[in-house]
């Protein structure tokens, strides 16, 4: 299927956008900040790379140590993964790794569905910006250019993670609820949760493009129906194409990625 796909940890459970702002501009900051920066996205891929086994206890000063930083930006990486879930504050203080039960996992993809499919429903009865309508069009018929290879190297992977993330923001804009965006927001920072928090095991099996082109067709259903003030059939779209993600969730599991052994098989 071309070249071999090694998309990076954070693919697997979070948004890009999520630290794409803080890399940016990493020579422009402050040295504290970047500092910071550089503690949370290195101490979330130790996590997620299984380098922190689920259910340790994590040595503050050997990481600070390990990372060249000093303690501060560790304890407030620390924080921050605590917040997103990854991991648990201990009752004596201190952090642990957190494991995660398929139920959790399940649940927590059906929560973006249904946030997702009533944001769509919303859109498609206060009728949508032209302007972010005009976006969306924009953004898919770019997604269609990357799924018109006949095979997904790295950067075409790459490119559709970007667009998918960038798709699922405009259809939330769309809706004009601050409200339901900051719930949604909340839900997609769980573990495992973002959109395409799985699309990595559909990249690294035999029937990825399949996959993707499914999911592509939902995003043109769903956007038709909000053009047409279809509220009902954007809703059930959106809830149905949440579904991929769960099927996702259990290829993931077979191929054994990095990020899903924070995942227990039962419970």
């Amino acid at each position: 299927m071309g070249a071999t796909l090694r998309p990076p940890i954070c693919y697997i459970g979070y948004m890009q956008n999520s630290i794409h702002p803080a890399l940016e501009s990493a020579n422009e900051v402050e040295p504290s900040t970047s500092q910071a920066v550089k503690a949370l996205l290195a101490l979330r891929e130790m996590v997620l790379a299984g380098q922190l086994p689920a259910g340790s206890r994590i040595a503050e000063v050997a990481i600070a140590e390990r990372l060249g930083v000093s303690r501060t930006p560790i304890r407030g990486a620390l924080m921050r993964l605590e917040q997103e879930g990854l991991l648990e504050l201990l009752p004596g203080g201190g952090y642990t790794v957190r494991t995660f039960s398929e139920r959790d996992i399940s649940d927590a993809i059906e929560l973006r569905g249904t946030i997702e499919g009533l944001l769509a429903r919303l859109a498609a009865e206060r009728g949508g910006s032209q302007v972010v309508l005009a976006e969306a069009r924009l953004c898919l018929d770019e997604v269609d250019r990357v799924l018109a290879q006949p095979a997904l190297d790295d950067e075409s992977f790459s490119q559709y993670v970007h667009l998918n993330e960038r798709f699922h923001a405009l259809l939330c804009e769309m809706a004009d609820s601050p409200v339901i965006a900051r719930e949604l927001e909340r839900v997609v920072r769980l573990p495992f949760a973002s959109p395409s928090g799985f699309v990595v095991a559909q990249a690294n099996s035999g029937r990825a493009r399949d996959m993707l082109i499914v999911a592509q067709d939902q995003h043109r259903q769903v956007l038709e129906a909000i053009e047409r003030r279809e509220g009902a059939r954007a809703q059930a779209i959106m809830c149905e194409h949440s579904r991929l993600a769960q099927r996702n969730l259990r290829a993931a599991q077979l191929q054994n990625l990095p990020g899903v052994r924070l995942i227990r098989k039962r419970g």
